[in-house]
């Protein structure tokens, strides 16, 4: 393949698009200056080759990815457009050029720059979702569960199996601020929806706030004062984890909303009960 040329590839964001990207990089025999996405791309005095999404094209490269590939550095293809790093279309497609000079084994080669950087964006891909697989709070709103979570990556995809082994028949929703998107689950199926613009987090019951008073009772039960700090507690939770978990977010019961008084009545009854059972509880709202 020739050096870089001044071609901007512009193509529709999917995963198909772009291996269509590929596809038409490969059969011309050029290397884009770079490869965007139609709402990423701005007033440039570079050539604009608009690249459209071919399923037909998307299978070819497919197959050849099996034949020519070995697994590892498939995985390293199909997660690399979940990373929200500078140019990653063009480091995948670095990549992608470099696997197929240099044969099966080319994923190995962490002294070559095209294969070092697509690892580190994975890698940090990777990092982020377990850790969102540990730290994401679900709350409870009529029977569904929900949760809000601000990642740097497209993480969704990533911790999708986990939660839909771990809650099969719970109907639930996570919500990627950062992109717009949500994975939702429903009756055993799991679809993720795209440009979500108009999610609004609903209000929680009484219910659910007593809980997130309960937790955080625990919360700080646990917690030692004369230990506490919180600059290190950011260095290992940074804010954007932490200002969507129920640990560090508290409600009043009942407050601003309106319920009938059966359901203040029974909540205060529930508070008194886990005061006989757990102790002291003094931080909650009566």
């Amino acid at each position: 393949m020739r050096q870089r040329s001044d071609l901007i590839y512009v193509y529709d964001g999917s995963y198909e698009g772009f291996l269509c990207c590929v596809f038409e990089a490969f059969l011309a025999k050029e290397r884009p200056f770079d490869i965007l996405t139609e709402d990423r791309l701005e007033p440039t005095l570079f050539s604009v080759k608009w690249i459209a999404t071919d399923y037909t094209k998307a299978v070819r490269v497919i197959r050849g990815f099996e034949k020519r590939l070995r697994s590892d550095s498939i995985y390293l293809i199909e997660n690399g457009l979940y990373c929200c790093c500078d140019k990653i279309e063009l480091i995948m497609l670095d990549f992608i050029v470099f696997a197929f000079d240099h044969g099966r084994s080319s994923a190995s080669a962490l002294g070559s720059s095209e294969v070092n950087e697509l690892q580190k964006a994975v890698l940090a891909l990777k990092r982020e979702a377990h850790s969102f697989i540990e730290f994401i709070r679900f709350s409870e709103y009529d029977g569904g569960l929900v949760s809000v979570i601000e990642p740097k990556n497209k993480v969704l995809p990533t911790i999708a199996p986990h939660f839909c082994d771990r809650f099969p028949n719970e109907l639930f929703l996570i919500y990627d601020k950062t992109h717009k998107s949500a994975l939702i689950h429903k009756g055993g199926r799991c679809v993720i929806a795209d440009n979500v613009e108009d999610f609004a987090e609903p209000q929680p019951g009484a219910e659910e706030l007593f809980y997130r008073e309960l937790w955080g009772s625990y919360f700080d039960a646990i917690s030692i004062k004369e230990r506490e700090n919180p600059v290190c507690q950011r260095t290992h939770l940074p804010l954007r984890y932490s200002r969507h978990m129920t640990d560090f977010v508290r409600g009043k019961v009942v407050e601003n909303q309106i319920v009938d008084e059966s359901e203040v009545e029974a909540t205060t009854a529930k508070i008194a009960l886990a005061a006989l059972k757990y102790g002291d509880l003094s931080n909650q709202p009566t």
